[in-house]
């Protein structure tokens, strides 16, 4: 019976030594991002707001009476903490708290940046 506890004791010491490494996995990780927050990619089209600008977001969707696919344009105000984003630049925006009566939205990331016209 003394060899069954033996073999339990250093069972229950060798899960314990694994632990620490698991804990160490984590911290290399990326924070964990909200997957239900709903992600859209728009053009600025209003950067005169100081760190808010304006993105239209166009979306087609099917016209229930003509079977058509109409074009819908809705405007969203987005938080740019910098003032980087400019008029004509595609953006992704995301979903955040309530940052003002009409911000809901983020600027995670620029998409493209239209070409200069010389």
């Amino acid at each position: 019976m003394a060899k069954k506890n033996e073999t339990k004791t250093e069972a229950a010491k060798a899960p314990a030594a694994q632990p620490p490494a698991a804990a160490a996995a984590p911290a290399t990780e990326s924070p964990k991002t909200h997957s239900f927050r709903r992600k859209l990619v728009g053009r600025v089209v209003s950067d005169k707001m100081d760190k808010t600008v304006v993105v239209e977001v166009s979306r087609y969707n099917l016209d229930r009476v003509y079977k058509k696919y109409v074009k819908q344009r809705v405007k969203y105000k987005a938080h740019d903490e910098k003032n980087e984003y400019k008029v004509g630049d595609r953006v992704e925006i995301q979903e955040f708290r309530p940052i003002s009566r009409e911000k809901r939205f983020k600027v995670i990331r620029l998409v493209s940046r239209p070409a200069l016209a010389e």
